[in-house]
């Protein structure tokens, strides 16, 4: 099993920042992207940012410029700094890898459990 853990999220005042990391835990896997979503109450799961094994990256609209996605490989970690925080990012974020144990055959999606954002005005 690859169990991923995140931590990071809270309150903070719109402007300001915060960092979320999510790490996988155990051995004996390949982590292709890393992802980051977030749902915010009475909308859908929208995908935020992701960054592949080689290192590239894509955001959604809404963060470009605030939001960036970064990984270490050595600590199958993945890191989103968030900065310039708006109300409207007020949501659940959730990281999701694509990875496959050795024991397995293909590559699946493993996510977080989630963790609260909250941004206030």
């Amino acid at each position: 099993q690859v169990l991923l853990v995140e931590s990071g999220g809270g309150l903070v005042q719109a402007g300001g920042s915060l960092r979320l990391s999510c790490a996988a835990s155990g051995s004996g896997f390949s982590i292709k992207t890393m992802a980051w979503y977030r749902q915010a109450p009475g909308k859908q799961r929208e995908l935020v940012a992701q960054i592949t094994a080689g290192g590239s990256t894509d955001y959604a609209g809404s963060v470009k410029g605030r939001f960036t996605i970064s990984r270490d490989n050595a600590k199958n970690t993945a890191y989103m700094q968030m900065n310039s925080l708006k109300p409207e990012d007020t949501a659940v974020y959730s990281c999701k890898f694509l990875a496959r144990r050795y024991s397995d055959a293909f590559y699946r999606d493993y996510w977080g459990q989630g963790t609260q954002v909250t941004v206030s005005s």
